[in-house]
Parts: structure tokens; C-alpha cells; sequence
């Protein structure tokens, strides 16, 4: 199962340099407005300890650590929902992902443009946010013609359902986000979910900041963090910059940078965790003799659905599944000491998966 965070954000504020920095994708980067045309797309690696340790224990021939996806998205400009700047194309990206990453500009320099002359946080944010409500209005106002059809013949569902789209049409064009909208019961919950509404996709803000300040706050990043309180949304500081140079470093000299720097450590090490915790991910290991293997499931995924995503035959057979607790692997050293403590767990098809389960899925097809 694959994750996506799309990357979106005025021109020149350090998209496509970061994208660069956490996926060594090599996309083009320049001073100057749509250099990204279509979205670059990268596979990050995501840092884990465990599988180190696993790896450890079991000595497997392959060890697989799980990824994160994500896309590159073109600058937005005022009246892309209207096809400024090609913006039609770039919002049409968007739809695709599970969560965006909303880069937000906060540092000075007059040798990098600026989209509209100035350095204004809570301007860049209302840019963006307010061309992805007019996109998700002219979704709805589609979605609500075509239940009006519908309805012409006497399906009362239909008619309940283009009601409720122009409930959320009344929501969206107040300014607000659709995922602050309220649905009453289940039904409206699927219309909301299918309608793949842009401002219904999680969010986590990163602010770009100077290199000089990586590891303090200037004041554009109040202004990020005042929006982002209102909204319940997650802040990541980043230097778009010192991120490129890390990048370019051997392994061994990347923490001494770091700690040069006053930073604990990179940005992508908090970006990617911050936007596990933004999709509600967690990580379960299957191994065996010839593959350590880390899976990515959203949390309170059951058994029998995490074993899909390993192989779609070990949920249609799926018989039960045997749970290794990698605290107690950790702490005995051996899979064989933990089964002889008692600690191998049983389970059926609707256990919820916990994070660091080492999970051995018996099926039958």
C-alpha cells in the first residue's frame, strides 16, 4: 500500500530544492516561476532503528525498510483554479494524494523572486488555500448536477445527496476548509469521501527558512504557526538550503553538520514522521530466512487487511495471524527465547495491528 504527499506551494519558495534534498530525485530547479511542469515524483526511505535490530537478530539476505511517495507539485499562483500559470493541470495532481505539504516561504533574500513582490506568510497560505477551494467548488457544483439528474426521477437519495452538495458548496464558499465540514450520518460521510475534495486532504505546513535561522524562529514563522493552531495543523521547519547540502554529504559527516548547525537532526528525518503521524501510519515487519520485510498500514488496520497488502491471496485465505511484539525481541534477543517466554501472540482476522508487530500470517488458498 502506497502513501502520497504532495507537495504544493506559491512559485519559488523552496519546493522543488527540498524535493531534491529528501528524494535525490534530481528535479530542475530555477529562479523562475513553473519550472516544475509535470510533478516529480520520489520514493523517501523511511528511517527506522528496528529494522536495524531486526536485521540483527534474524540475519536476513535482504532486509526492506517502507517507504513514503511523494509528488512535487507546481507552483500555484492566484487564479489557477481558472487555469492561471497552467494551474488546472497542477490541481489535478493534487487529487491523487493522500496528504499535501504545504511549503510556505519564510525567509528574505532579494536574489530569489517572489511570486508577489513580498514576503507575506499569511498571504502565501490564503493564495494557495483559496485556489484549492475554488477547484473543490467546481467539483461540487459537478457532483451536484449530476445528483440533480438523478433526482428528476424520484430517487429521494439523489435528492438527499444534491442537497448535501450544496450544503458543502455553502461551506466552501464562506472560505472554509472541507475538512471542517460536518456530515450527519453515514451516507454524507461516502459523498464527502468520494468527492476527493482538495481542502479535505490532511495538511502539515513546512516553513522554509533561512539557513542562519534552521534552528530558530523568525517571525514569518509565528505567522505560519498562529494559522496552523486555528486549523489544528502540523508545523515542520525546514532549510530548504541546509537540506540540499546534507544531502550531498557522506553518512559519517552529516551528524557533525547538524550539530555545527545547533540541529538535532536533519528535516526530513521530521518531515517523514510528521507526516506518518499526519496520515495515521504506523509499521508491522513480517521475515522470514531470505527477506526482513517493514509494511506500512494506516492505524487500527485489522489482521486480515494487513495481510493483504503483503500478498492479496493471504487475505482471501486468511486463517490467523501469529504476533511477535519487537519490544520482547529486542529485549531477548531471539525469536526462539521470546516463543519459549510464552510471548507469541495468536490471533484472528479482526486483531488490530500495533506498531512494531512482527507478524507471521498463516493462509490458505
Amino acid at each position: 500500500m502506497g502513501f502520497t504527499c504532495g507537495i504544493v506551494g506559491l512559485p519559488n519558495v523552496g519546493k522543488s530544492t527540498l524535493f531534491n534534498a529528501i528524494t535525490s530525485a534530481g528535479a530542475l530547479v530555477a529562479n523562475y516561476p513553473f519550472c516544475t511542469i509535470d510533478p516529480n515524483v520520489g520514493v523517501v526511505v523511511v528511517p527506522d532503528q528496528r529494522l536495524d535490530r531486526l536485521t540483527e537478530i534474524y540475519k536476513p539476505a535482504k532486509t526492506v525498510p517502507t517507504t513514503l511517495e511523494f509528488l512535487d507539485i507546481a507552483g500555484l499562483v492566484r487564479g489557477a483554479s481558472n487555469g492561471e500559470g497552467l494551474g488546472n493541470q497542477f490541481l489535478s495532481h493534487i487529487h491523487t494524494v493522500d496528504s499535501i505539504a504545504h511549503i510556505v516561504r519564510c525567509f528574505d533574500d532579494p536574489n530569489v523572486i517572489h511570486v508577489d513582490g513580498s514576503v507575506n506568510p499569511k498571504r502565501d497560505i490564503e493564495i494557495v488555500e483559496t485556489e484549492l477551494i475554488l477547484k473543490d467548488i467546481e467539483t461540487i457544483d459537478r457532483r451536484h448536477s449530476e445528483a440533480e439528474k438523478h433526482s428528476k426521477s424520484g430517487d429521494k437519495k439523489a435528492r438527499d445527496e444534491a442537497a448535501f452538495y450544496l450544503r458543502v458548496r455553502d461551506h466552501l464558499s464562506g472560505g472554509r476548509l472541507a475538512r471542517y465540514f460536518t456530515t450527519t450520518h453515514d451516507d454524507e460521510n461516502l459523498w464527502l469521501r468520494d468527492s476527493h475534495l482538495l481542502t479535505n486532504k490532511p495538511v502539515m505546513y513546512i516553513c522554509n527558512v533561512h539557513e542562519n535561522h534552521a534552528s530558530t524562529e523568525a517571525d514569518y514563522v509565528k505567522q505560519v504557526r498562529d494559522i496552523a493552531a486555528k486549523e489544528s495543523a502540523k508545523v515542520v521547519l525546514i532549510s530548504a538550503e541546509v537540506e540540499a547540502e546534507i544531502a550531498e554529504l557522506p553518512e559519517v559527516e552529516r551528524g557533525p553538520f547538524l550539530q555545527e548547525l545547533g540541529l538535532k537532526e536533519a528535516g526530513l528525518s521530521q518531515l517523514l514522521r510528521e507526516g506518518y503521524d499526519l496520515l495515521q501510519l504506523i509499521t508491522f515487519f513480517t521475515v522470514n530466512p531470505k527477506e526482513l520485510h517493514a509494511w506500512t498500514i494506516r492505524k487500527g488496520t485489522m489482521a486480515a487487511s494487513a495481510a493483504g497488502v503483503i500478498h492479496t491471496d493471504f487475505e482471501k485465505g486468511f486463517i490467523r495471524a501469529e504476533i511477535l511484539k519487537y519490544s520482547d525481541l529486542d529485549r531477548l534477543g531471539t525469536e526462539h527465547a521470546v516463543r519459549e517466554a510464552g510471548l507469541l501472540h495468536v490471533h484472528g482476522r479482526e486483531y488490530v495491528v500495533e506498531d512494531g508487530d512482527v507478524m507471521f500470517v498463516r493462509f490458505n488458498v
